[in-house]
Order: structure tokens, then C-alpha cells, then sequence
């Protein structure tokens, strides 16, 4: 038997950001359903590199698929010409366990993490939001940018980086698929006067302030995907919806972390999984004044799903090189 081998270029040619929303969208509301089997995330961490390890399996039953990926986050690795998380995904035959693909997870995990905040948006933001604040300008907040401007009309983005210079590539990269009105600050501020407000950064303390976000603004709190990480001001979680991707997940490494740890934030003050949401279990924003926010960790589910695309897509394309395994 093969294994089908993808490189990353193989599968950002297999992958469109709208299927991307749809597989996660889809892989959301099975969980919500009950249907996905995901234990939490287990971690290595490398303190004396300021990185960490990460495998994550998942099974989503109605779509009979199956796999794990392995993934690091090392927020130095920029300076050494590498990207800060890189992954590789592996899928397997939930019939008889074999490998039968193998694929460069990078670029998937960027999409998939953009789709998530997209679809997260699509049921907590509100209907008109056109403009959209981005705190950090890292790749990730390019993906988040492509899968919102894939939901909703945008008509004006606010970035906020420490670097100017992250903030003006940015904007170039970005205005190839959404050439919209860019304002660039150094001051996170700024960037919080907008109707959709994404958190992209690795950071240990509270970035964004609670007197700083107006009502009716939806926050996709991508950043805190580890203990210890937060970027968001607990007393602004308090008088928010909070709808996390998975509770045990989020509580251990997400946004939630931290205040939970704390008691600046109580469980019942979760008020939701995205994938309860999306099936229809619990409501999503319920009016315009309400203040929403997501906290994203990043599921082993998405992935699964993504590339399980991502591999359909490369058979009817015939790319991909087979290896021999058995």
C-alpha cells in the first residue's frame, strides 16, 4: 500500500478558503452534535527555546474521517527564517487504521483557523459589521482577514502591530484579495474601534482593554492557544457572550485560561461551544448591543476536516507523490 504525500505548495493549490469555511463549519456542527471524538491537545514545551510541540487527534464520525496533526509554535522562529507554527497532518483509514495520507499542515492550519474565525463571525457578529480591527499583523492575521471578507462586505480595516513596517506588508499582502480603506497604527487602541476585532498575538497579558470595546462588537480571541496566554482584559469577558471552541480545550490553553485560573472568571460564564451554535442548540447573538466574543484554540476537528478536503481535492486533481508504506 501508498501513502499519498502533499508538500505545502501541493496543498495551497488543493485548498480554497471557501472550502475551507465549509469543512470547518461542518466540523463544528458535528461536534456540536456529539459526532467528533477529539481528545484535548497534548504538549511538549521547550522553555529553554520559548516553544512548543502539540499532537492532535480527532475523528469525525459522519464524515468517516480520521487523522492527527503534529504542530509547533516557536514565536522566535521568524527571526531565523521560519515560520512561527508549522505542522504536518496525517490521515488514516478509520477502517483499519493505516496512513493513507500525509500532508504539509502550514498553510492548512493558517486556513483553518481563518475559516474559524469566519464562521465564528458568521453566527456572533452582527450582519452589517464592515469594519474589521486586526491586533497583530502576523500571517495568521491575513487568513483571518480572507475568511471574513469571504462573509461579510468589509469596507475599512484597522491594523495594529508594534511594528509599522508588519503593518504596511500587511496591507500589501492583503489588498490582493481585499482592496478596501487600510488605516496602520502601533496603538492597539485604534484598533478596537471597529464592528470585528480578531486578536492574533502570543502575548501573556491583557492587550486589549475593556473600556476600549464599544457594544455590538464581535472579538475573535485567536491568540491564547497555550497556558499562560491571554490577550483580552478579564473584566471585558465578563460583561461578554463568551462562546469557546471546546470547553476543556479553552480552559486549559485558550483565552479563558487564565481568568478561569484566576477566578476573574467563573465556567457558567462560558456561555457556549461555537459547535453548540452552529447546530442549533444555542442561540448566537441574540441583538445588536451584545458583545461577542470567540475564543479559538485551534481543533484537531478542523484539521481533520481540512484536510480530508485538502486529500479529496488532490485525487481528483492526480497530484501528490504515492510512497510505499506496506
Amino acid at each position: 500500500m501508498d501513502i499519498l504525500w502533499l508538500s505545502e505548495d501541493e496543498v495551497k493549490s488543493s485548498l480554497t478558503m471557501e472550502e475551507t469555511i465549509e469543512a470547518v463549519e461542518e466540523a463544528f456542527r458535528e461536534h456540536g452534535r456529539g459526532k467528533a471524538q477529539m481528545p484535548p491537545k497534548s504538549y511538549l514545551y521547550y522553555q529553554k527555546y520559548d516553544g512548543d510541540l502539540r499532537t492532535m487527534p480527532a475523528y469525525l464520525e459522519e464524515l468517516d474521517a480520521t487523522g492527527v496533526k503534529v504542530v509547533n509554535v516557536h514565536p522566535a522562529n521568524p527571526g531565523a527564517g521560519l515560520p512561527t507554527v508549522m505542522a504536518v497532518v496525517i490521515l488514516n483509514s478509520p477502517a483499519t487504521g493505516a496512513p493513507i495520507a500525509m500532508m504539509g499542515g502550514t498553510h492548512l492550519t493558517n486556513m483553518r483557523t481563518g475559516a474559524a474565525g469566519a464562521v465564528a463571525a458568521k453566527y456572533l457578529a452582527r450582519k452589517n459589521s464592515r469594519t474589521v480591527g486586526l491586533v497583530g499583523a502576523g500571517a495568521q492575521a491575513r487568513t483571518q482577514l480572507l475568511g471574513l471578507s469571504k462573509i461579510f462586505a468589509i469596507e475599512k480595516v484597522i491594523v495594529a502591530d508594534v511594528s509599522i513596517e508588519r503593518c504596511r506588508s500587511l496591507e500589501k499582502d492583503c489588498r490582493s484579495f481585499l482592496d478596501v480603506e487600510y488605516d496602520l497604527s502601533t496603538d492597539v487602541k485604534d484598533a478596537c474601534n471597529a464592528d470585528i476585532l480578531v486578536t492574533t498575538t502570543p502575548s501573556r497579558k491583557p492587550l486589549v482593554k475593556d473600556e476600549w470595546i464599544n457594544e455590538g462588537t464581535h472579538i475573535n480571541a485567536i491568540g491564547a492557544d497555550a497556558k499562560g496566554k491571554e490577550e483580552l482584559e478579564p473584566t471585558l469577558l465578563n460583561r461578554s457572550k463568551v462562546v469557546v471552541d471546546d470547553i476543556a480545550q479553552a480552559s486549559h490553553s485558550g483565552e479563558v485560561n487564565v481568568p478561569l485560573t484566576k477566578g476573574l472568571l467563573t465556567p457558567e460564564g462560558i456561555r457556549a461551544t461555537i459547535g453548540e451554535v452552529v447546530a442549533g442548540k444555542v442561540p448566537g447573538r441574540t441583538d445588536d448591543d451584545e458583545i461577542t466574543v470567540f475564543d479559538s484554540t485551534g481543533l484537531a476537528i478542523q484539521d481533520v476536516a481540512t484536510a480530508t478536503k485538502v486529500y479529496q481535492n488532490a485525487l481528483k486533481k492526480g497530484s501528490g507523490t504515492k510512497l510505499p508504506f506496506l
